[in-house]
This record gives C-alpha cells, sequence and structure tokens, in this order.
C-alpha cells in the first residue's frame, strides 16, 4: 500500500501543473463537448507511459549507474524551471480561461488535438518514464507504484474534465489564475526538493 500511494501522491503532484494538455482537457470540460474520450485517452496514455518507465528504469539503472542521479538531478532543474515559470506567470497575471465565444471542435478533432498534447509534448516523457520510473525503483512493489499513479491520473483528468463546469466562473477572473499558478508553483519546487533530499 506504501507504493500505491507514494505512486498515487507523485503521479498527482506531477500532472497538476497546468500545462497545454490540462489546459484543452479543461477548456473541453467549459464546453461540455467530448469529455469521456478526452479524459479516457489522457489516463490511458498516462498509464501505459507510467507502466513503461516503471517496467523499464530498473533495468537501465542497472546497466548505466550513472544514469539514476542523472536524471533525478535533471528532472529537479526542470521541475524548479517549471515552477519558476508558474510564479512567474502567478506574478504576471492578466490570464482568465473563459469558456464562451469559440467553438466546440468535432469529436474526430478533439481526439487528433488531445494525442498531440498527450504524445508530442516533451514533458510527458520526463514526467512518466524518466521521474516516476526513477522514484519507482526505491520500492518493491513497483507495480503498486505503477497502479498509484496510473490512477493519480485518472482521478485528475476525471476531476479536470467533468468538474470544470464547477470551475467556469473561478476561472474566469484572473486573480484565481494567479493563485493556481502559484500553487503549482509550490507543487513543482516540492517534488524537486523530494527527488534531491
Amino acid at each position: 500500500m506504501d507504493a500505491w500511494i507514494a505512486g498515487y501522491g507523485l503521479g498527482l503532484s506531477l500532472i497538476v501543473a497546468i500545462g497545454a494538455q490540462n489546459a484543452f482537457v479543461l477548456r473541453q470540460g467549459l464546453l461540455r463537448k467530448h469529455v469521456l474520450p478526452i479524459v479516457a485517452i489522457c489516463a490511458l496514455s498516462d498509464a501505459v507511459l507510467i507502466s513503461a518507465g516503471v517496467a523499464g528504469f530498473g533495468g537501465l539503472a542497472r546497466a548505466l549507474p550513472w544514469f539514476e542521479p542523472l536524471m533525478r538531478w535533471g528532472g529537479a532543474a526542470f521541475l524548479f524551471a517549471y515552477g519558476l515559470k508558474a510564479f512567474i506567470a502567478a506574478w504576471r497575471g492578466g490570464d482568465a480561461l473563459r469558456s464562451g465565444g469559440a467553438a466546440a471542435p468535432s469529436l474526430w478533432a478533439a481526439v487528433v488535438t488531445c494525442l498531440l498534447f498527450t504524445w508530442a509534448n516533451p514533458h510527458v516523457y520526463l514526467d512518466t518514464l524518466v521521474l516516476m520510473g526513477s522514484v519507482s525503483s526505491q520500492y518493491n512493489d513497483r507495480l503498486g507504484f505503477a497502479l498509484g499513479g496510473s490512477a493519480a491520473s485518472l482521478t485528475f483528468f476525471m476531476t479536470l474534465g467533468f468538474g470544470a463546469r464547477m470551475l467556469a466562473p473561478v476561472f474566469a477572473r484572473p486573480r484565481a489564475w494567479q493563485v493556481f499558478e502559484a500553487v503549482v508553483g509550490l507543487i513543482m519546487w516540492a517534488v524537486a526538493a523530494s527527488l534531491l533530499i
């Protein structure tokens, strides 16, 4: 159970950063269009990538003993930079996510766009294959760790996609967006610190 909880916690902390994919899921949720297929694509993609990272990282780390510390330090540096970017966005402010004014894409267009946001994003590989794979090597129950990370992804995308209708009034205000970005920055820095400790 410890490995599942650790996988869930790390997976959730990595995925909450608002990026292109999450903003797209949130927008689809605000529009209330094609939410279930978009959530399924995101969660299933994460499950595949997390499983690959957890399954392959241990063998790679044994074959190349310098690889795990390099990825851990590199991952921490990336998370620090990503957190800094979130803090800068919070400081500047002025952003708001609005649901009105744009037509919802067709199902086909939404699926293709979601696949691009998911699989063409270099950050997803660092988060799932490298960071999740690296941290999983600390646990005997790596399957439990992978299941926890996959459950976190499913929880997050279900909440984001289907809960967006409740968030629409909140994210229409720039101040709420600033607070959210600041929280994202804190989470990213906390995860970076945990990789280094």
